[in-house]
């Protein structure tokens, strides 16, 4: 099974699955929204603007996991991120991403190590995973920003930038 055949669900409950993204750049991210780092969705919002008609996608995994920052319904996080942030990438349906109950999703990027070579559980929320047209993963913790040079750098490389 590859990341493509992992089934998922849309945050209104729909079936969904990377393979939609297949010939895509896509930026997975557990997001939250009574978090420090929820900010960070505006980042995000313009990573989507401006790349978004080349072939990327940010694609937004709320969680509760740390510290109950994410306890809305989905209709609450939808509503949250359209009023306060103008989010227009997709959000799937609230899942953890860490522990015995993580989605299998994050089973498998779990496995991939970050910059330092350091694999395992998600730190915190806004942990970033860029997956490749060619289904490589990187790895970018909670506290690089959305716009931060290595990670535009590498969505750029991603698209032929």
């Amino acid at each position: 099974m590859t990341l493509y055949d992992i089934p998922l669900r849309t945050l209104s409950g729909e079936p969904t699955s990377l393979a939609d993204y297949r010939d895509s750049a896509v930026l997975l991210v557990n997001v939250a929204s009574k978090c420090g780092l929820t900010p960070q969705y505006a980042g995000l919002e313009r990573l989507q603007k401006q790349y978004g008609d080349r072939g990327f996608t940010v694609l937004g995994v709320p969680c509760n996991q740390f510290a109950g920052q994410e306890p809305g319904s989905a209709e609450e996080i939808r509503t949250f991120c359209s009023t306060t942030y103008g989010v227009s990438f997709p959000l799937l349906e609230k899942a953890d991403v860490n522990g015995a109950d993580r989605h299998p999703l994050y089973a498998e990027l779990t496995q991939v190590a970050d910059a330092d070579g350091e694999a395992g559980d998600v730190q915190w929320n806004f942990e970033k995973f860029l997956l490749s047209p060619r289904g490589e993963v990187t790895r970018f913790r909670p506290r690089t920003e959305p716009e931060a040079p290595e990670l535009v750098a590498a969505i750029e490389a991603l698209l032929g930038a």
